[in-house]
């Protein structure tokens, strides 16, 4: 499950998002690609829930979606845009 930072706010829709750091007073705008990810993570337990929600969204392999989805969740927390660390980068063990 992701959490968003204290500071950070964030408007997402299916036609994009951007996100609000008042620390910095930065924008971080995104593509509906990856605006749909955050929606995801933020809806669901767990990344890999979000993953397969997002490969049966877009219609493509779980593998393909794992990575986009830990790529949106950690350029996030690369900016400290969220409350938690970094998904670490695993091959994505879906059902099958």
């Amino acid at each position: 499950m992701l959490r968003l930072a204290e500071t950070a706010h964030a408007v997402l829709t299916d036609d994009g998002g951007v996100f609000l750091d008042e620390r910095t007073g930065r924008w971080t705008q995104m593509t509906p690609t990856a605006s749909a990810a955050v929606q995801l993570l933020l809806a669901t337990d767990s990344p890999q829930e979000a993953a397969q929600r997002y490969a049966e969204r877009y219609r493509i392999p779980p593998e393909r979606a794992w990575a986009d989805v830990t790529e949106v969740a950690n350029r996030l927390a690369a900016r400290g845009l969220t409350a938690g660390e970094e998904i670490p980068p695993r091959r994505f063990l879906g059902r099958r």
